[in-house]
């Protein structure tokens, strides 16, 4: 399936998803940074504890390199309100809608013939306890790792896409990422 084909056959099957903003970008359009990562180690709880966060993802160098095995990208945010955007905990428990909309996509995707590797805004919070680093991920084909923990930098890419980084008030942005190839 030619690239525009493909594009407009996901652009039509997008009507029915609660995506708010999108763009169609190229791998080199993305920066990574070894400083993102600086920032996980720093503050993000789930650093060294997940398979979805480094060091668990591979270097900045490996993600990089994963990345630009793909053809195109794909740039989506959902948004989910909250009674209050300081509250990490409800803030988090609205992640597993924009998860699912991750996975309608990948679907969506590989109806097109289309191989996807998803990236979202958030550690992957399928298990209760990751496995990680004793034990293999137990559903690695569900497995959606963090776009920061890959050392992509989110302001820059939403700046690239066109696309609002944070809207204001009570409401979480959620970003994902589908890097995709041809099978």
């Amino acid at each position: 399936m030619a690239e525009q084909e493909m594009q407009t056959s996901v652009e039509q099957e997008l009507l029915q998803l609660p995506i708010v903003q999108y763009a169609w970008l190229k791998i080199q359009d993305v920066t990574f940074s070894e400083r993102v990562r600086t920032i996980c180690r720093q503050e993000c709880p789930r650093y060294g504890k997940s398979w979805a966060c480094p060091p668990g993802v591979g270097s900045v160098q490996q993600c990089q390199e994963r990345c630009g095995r793909y053809d195109g990208l794909f740039v989506f945010t959902t948004i989910a309100e909250v009674q209050d955007i300081t509250n990490m905990e409800e803030t988090l428990a609205t992640r597993g809608g924009h998860e699912e909309v991750t996975r309608q996509l990948q679907k969506l995707f590989g109806e097109c013939g289309l191989e996807t590797l998803a990236l979202s805004g958030d550690s992957c919070a399928i298990c209760p306890e990751c496995a990680y680093p004793e034990q293999p991920c137990r559903f690695p084909d569900r497995m959606i790792p963090c776009i920061e923990g890959y050392g992509i930098v989110t302001p820059l890419l939403a700046e690239k896409a066109g696309i609002v980084f944070d809207n204001g008030g009570n409401l979480v942005t959620w970003f994902g990422l589908l890097f995709y190839r041809a099978r």
